[in-house]
């Protein structure tokens, strides 16, 4: 009989997921940026601190963007309701037409602001020669495919999965499953890199997939078997990270 050793490496994998808003493309940074360039000059903005003024439009952010992807709001209606409960934390007077005339400057802003992740491109210029690439993401097709397409990703992606296509959001087993049926995987030889602990980490967990957070705030880490990076870069941490591979060996070879 042949034992195996309980400290075994994990399967090479064969094929790597990513998340992509705050994994590859910097949502946070982006979004920051194009809030101030929104607000800087709005006669209101003058008196206000713009750490917690962000931190608040994050939130609402946030949880429009859960009601939106649980069918109870649709895109528009969330965007219209994010500027208003923002204008009317900040600015009560404002009008609806205040909104969406902040809503609209916002939008404009927002993609002429946008970056990538530190090391995002490099990180999958290095995997795509060795493995299988999919993107799995909480978001409508078309939004993502064009930030894809800003990173200069798309021709290094083998499939990009959204909530809108298959119709569920992480951390639903099935839009996982999607995944590994478009890229023809295995879980067991599949790794998801991404920044949610709750959509991405346990979602990945629960279909058998091995995570890989990437924590770039420096949060308490809920699991300690589940592997851990804080930055997309040095590149070879990330690649031995990836491949389950202590950091001083030959991640690819």
């Amino acid at each position: 009989m042949t034992l195996t050793p309980t400290n075994s490496l994990p399967p090479r994998p064969t094929t790597v997921l990513f998340d992509l808003d705050d994994t590859l493309f910097d949502h946070t940074a982006t979004s920051r940026a194009a809030l101030r360039a929104t607000t800087s000059g709005l006669p209101f903005f003058a008196a206000v601190d713009f750490e917690p003024f962000y931190q608040f439009y994050s939130g609402l952010l946030e949880a429009l963007h859960l009601r939106v992807l649980a069918g109870s709001c649709s895109y528009p209606e969330a965007r219209r309701l994010r500027f208003e409960g923002l204008l009317a934390q900040y600015q009560p007077a404002a009008t609806p037409a205040d909104a969406e005339q902040l809503a609209d400057a916002y939008y404009v802003q927002y993609p002429q602001q946008r970056q990538p992740v530190a090391g995002a491109l490099a990180l999958l210029q290095a995997l795509r020669p060795h493995y299988r690439i999919g993107i799995i993401t909480n978001n409508r097709t078309a939004e993502q495919a064009d930030k894809l397409h800003f990173l200069g990703m798309t021709d290094l992606v083998d499939a990009l999965i959204t909530s809108e296509d298959v119709g569920v959001p992480k951390p639903d087993p099935r839009i996982f499953q999607a995944a590994l049926r478009q890229l023809n995987a295995r879980p067991e030889e599949t790794v998801l890199v991404g920044d949610n602990w709750h959509a991405d980490v346990l979602g990945a967990l629960d279909v058998g997939i091995r995570p890989l957070w990437l924590n770039r705030s420096g949060a308490p880490r809920p699991l300690a078997h589940v592997a851990e990076i804080t930055s997309l870069e040095p590149l070879a941490k990330v690649l031995a990270k990836i491949a389950g591979r202590p950091a001083n060996s030959c991640p690819l070879a």
